[in-house]
């Protein structure tokens, strides 16, 4: 049985990987908010942050690069923050403004897109620094979740984790604002397209 380019492209290795990656989203809300299985969170948490590496790694090792590819590993960072953003704010582990500060962020750079498409473009492609704020951001909240609790791991698990989210929020906030420079410098030197960007393009 023969299978088109196109499906090739939708059904690599990296894209399959990112699939399970999402579905992991919500089993690690009903994990943390509904049995509270933290062990069991922590490793899905654990999960994800490899597969987020594996599936970049693996796209460049098998030339599987594909358009889905680059759109669902950005919506499975955000959806893993969201998540553990809603589970950890639900059981009091972090402050309501930690809470808000993050989907703010994205709901910021949401607010860019349409301003993108009148220049022929539905994205910017993802930069060092969004990375490393994902990065930080995926280390801090599973700290946190260690943290819950008393003992010198707990201790040094919170310790650990608030200072890997100081450091991710700060970076996720100045990658949003280095990306609404981007689309600033796009307005200024792209003509505006006379015809709307087609999603099937």
């Amino acid at each position: 049985m023969l299978v088109s380019e196109g499906a090739a492209r939708v059904w690599t290795v990296p894209n399959i990987i990112s699939v399970v990656r999402l579905a992991g989203v919500p089993l690690f809300l009903w994990l943390v908010l509904g049995p509270e299985a933290d062990a069991i969170a922590l490793v899905v948490l654990m999960v994800a942050g490899f597969t987020d590496f594996l599936d970049g790694w693996l796209a460049r090792r098998l030339d599987q690069y594909s358009q889905l590819g680059e759109i669902l590993d950005p919506v499975a960072d955000r959806l893993y923050i969201l998540a553990v953003v809603v589970g950890l704010y639900l059981r009091d582990i972090i402050p309501w403004w930690v809470a808000l500060a993050l989907p703010l962020r994205d709901l910021f750079l949401w607010g860019l897109v349409p301003i993108l498409r009148t220049r022929g473009f539905s994205a910017l492609p993802v930069h060092f620094l969004g990375k490393a704020a994902t990065f930080n951001l995926l280390y801090a909240f599973p700290l946190l979740l260690l943290g819950e609790g008393d003992g010198i791991v707990a201790t040094l698990a919170r310790t650990f984790g608030w200072a890997f989210a100081w450091w991710g929020i700060g970076l996720y906030w100045w990658a949003g604002l280095l990306y609404a420079w981007q689309v600033r410098t796009l307005l200024r030197e792209t003509p505006r397209r006379r015809t709307p960007v087609s999603d099937h393009g």
